[in-house]
């Protein structure tokens, strides 16, 4: 039996000898490569903290003890320590582990902890808690990243630790990274600490003890140095000095980085198991916003740290004074923008849907307020599947749809995209925001007419149901649209295109239907249903609107369209409400004017 398969808790390492953790380390980055390679997932970081967290659970005594993980994609060796190794066969999967914490998988995981520089706020709560309890029987521990120290609410909480009385381990996992190398001031100064020590640390500089640099793959060292951070009995900082990807020859020569998040693959190969599924939107986006860079000298791209994942590689490459990576700050990227608007530039902010809820106020107070002409392009919109509950970005529509000013755009495919993108950037009246999902564009979806500015993608029938799709649930929409008439019933089937502010056309169109019907991969609370709906009743229009999109609730992890279908938002259940809604209306609909008046326009005449 290996000393993996004995490890049901963290207490069985606190009886290993010193060799046998250190065998233990390289069983676990066995395990790691081979699990991690057949489901994917977060495997550069985990590779680089497997020495980091055996010494943690050798020395703290979790769950009494609690372990904060900043961010979250670093705790699948935690995992495998804490007796949940079976459920690495469906990592990320349905019925599977989460790629992070989770309080609902076990005892010692004690938040979703997923968005970057919380750890250290979380941990001086549970510290203060415990001080005002008068408990001193127990051990705060927060891991932050190096990376996630470019977010300014680290710093907030690094601000409020400073000369407490009450214990709290801050272990500063450096691997000079947080997706690619960590930009930045404080990057340079772990960098100055790394090659000349602790002499002039700035956690020292402000009241913390500090600790390190440490060999993070030295447990021997490690040890000793978390048990003099923890007998101190206040805030300390431990500085351990790790390398991402390590122990895998295919992490370790991806310079790019480091193997963060991998697809399933071939692990002696490092190749994917299964070819592309075909252009990303993301793939879209980078090949269009650097073909408008060519030819406008204005515009300038801004991301937080995800500047590969959000397509702006190839913009890079061609411009690298035009694209800035301001580290995990989004609150900063967005002002930052507003004050380059402010100067003359027309700058393009470039994050994932789930990190714009970070910047609301920004958004709100510093770019709308003032009327700054910002783009915010927004991937990773709607349901993302896998990476869990807070990665869905499935509230944008909700949360920004308050914001004055803004208009948004939810384009239905890889035309779109383009199409939408060149207006957003030519607004000069305000912000402009273009959103879209993680994976494959798909084929085009063409218009057969436009009418009030509104794409009219089918059209069959008496003037029954009206749907209104929004982006790239346009495939369910039609789908919907093909069963109802198999019933008889007619649909009018259009895409907005801009879904903020609403196209008063809709309205008119509401009025000539007996149904409206809303489809949009965002929550159905405050989302495009709502706003439709809104319209359509201050325009005087007694049409009903029916919404279809995410529940009022956090969606578990799984893949996109099992999560899709779990919140109904397929084709036979959307065509089932519809078609039971619509039994339940008494009366008919208006003439054919509408369609004679639709049928005359093109889309090119109306463009």
């Amino acid at each position: 039996m290996s000393l993996l398969d004995q490890v049901d808790g963290p207490a069985r390492l606190r009886g290993m000898t010193a060799d046998q953790l250190t065998e233990l380390a390289a069983e676990i980055r066995a395990f790691l490569i081979e699990r991690v390679s057949a489901t994917g997932g977060h495997l550069g970081p985990n590779l680089g903290v497997v020495e980091l967290t055996i010494a943690l659970h050798t020395v703290f005594e979790s769950p009494r003890d609690r372990l904060l993980w900043d961010t979250g994609h670093q705790s699948y060796v935690h995992k495998l320590l804490t007796g949940r190794r079976a459920g690495f066969e469906r990592l990320r999967k349905g019925g599977g582990l989460s790629g992070y914490p989770s309080p609902a998988e076990s005892e010692h995981d004690l938040v979703e902890n997923s968005h970057a520089s919380t750890a250290v706020s979380y941990a001086d709560g549970l510290a203060r808690a415990d001080a005002y309890a008068g408990r001193t029987d127990r051990s705060v521990v927060a891991v932050i990243g190096d990376g996630a120290m470019t977010g300014g609410m680290a710093w907030e909480a690094v601000n409020n630790v400073s000369g407490a009385d009450r214990p709290l381990v801050i272990v500063l996992n450096d691997n000079e990274r947080s997706y690619a190398l960590t930009p930045g001031g404080v990057a340079g100064h772990f960098g100055d600490l790394r090659s000349r020590g602790s002499a002039h640390s700035v956690f020292e500089q402000v009241g913390l003890a500090y600790i390190g640099p440490v060999d993070g793959h030295d447990i021997a060292a490690l040890q000793e140095a978390l048990r003099r951070a923890r007998d101190l009995r206040m805030p300390v900082v431990v500085h351990a000095v790790t390398e991402k990807g390590r122990g895998f020859v295919h992490t370790e020569d991806n310079e790019l980085d480091r193997g963060h998040a991998v697809k399933p693959m071939d692990p002696a190969t490092g190749r994917p198991l299964s070819s592309s599924s075909g252009t990303s939107f993301t793939a879209v986006f980078g090949e269009r916003i650097t073909e408008i860079a060519e030819r406008r000298e204005d515009v300038v791209a801004v991301t937080a740290a995800m500047l590969e994942p959000v397509g702006l590689l190839g913009m890079q490459k061609r411009f690298p004074e035009r694209v800035i990576d301001v580290g995990i700050a989004e609150q900063h990227a967005v002002t930052m923008a507003a004050g380059m608007s402010m100067g003359g530039v027309h700058p393009v902010v470039a994050i994932y849907s789930t990190f714009v809820n970070r910047a609301l106020d920004q958004v709100l107070m510093d770019v709308a307020l003032h009327r700054r002409a910002v783009t915010f392009v927004l991937d990773r919109s709607g349901v993302t599947g896998d990476d869990g509950p807070s990665h869905n970005g499935v509230w944008d529509m909700s949360v920004l749809q308050v914001v004055p000013n803004l208009r948004i755009a939810a384009p239905r495919d890889a035309t779109r995209l383009g199409e939408l993108l060149e207006e957003a950037v030519a607004w000069e009246d305000g912000p402009t925001l273009v959103r879209f999902p993680k994976g494959a564009v798909g084929g085009d979806v063409p218009a057969e007419a436009v009418f009030s500015g509104v794409d009219v993608l089918r059209r069959s029938g008496p003037l029954d149901v009206l749907i209104v799709s929004v982006g790239v649930l346009a495939g369910v929409a039609l789908g919907v649209a093909d069963a109802l008439r198999e019933q008889g019933i007619g649909v009018t089937v259009v895409d907005p295109r801009w879904v903020a502010p609403v196209n008063p056309g809709l309205a008119d169109m509401a009025r000539r239907h007996r149904l409206v019907a809303t489809v949009e991969d965002n929550s159905r609370t405050g989302g495009v249903g709502a706003t439709t709906a809104q319209a359509v009743q201050d325009a005087g229009v007694t049409t009903p609107v029916r919404s279809f999109g995410v529940p009022r609730r956090f969606l578990d992890h799984g893949s996109r369209a099992d999560v899709l279908s779990l919140c109904g938002l397929t084709v036979q259940d959307i065509s089932l409400s519809v078609s039971e809604a619509l039994a339940a209306i008494d009366g008919g609909s208006e003439d054919g004017e509408w369609d004679g008046e639709l049928a005359r326009m093109s889309t090119a005449e109306e463009k």
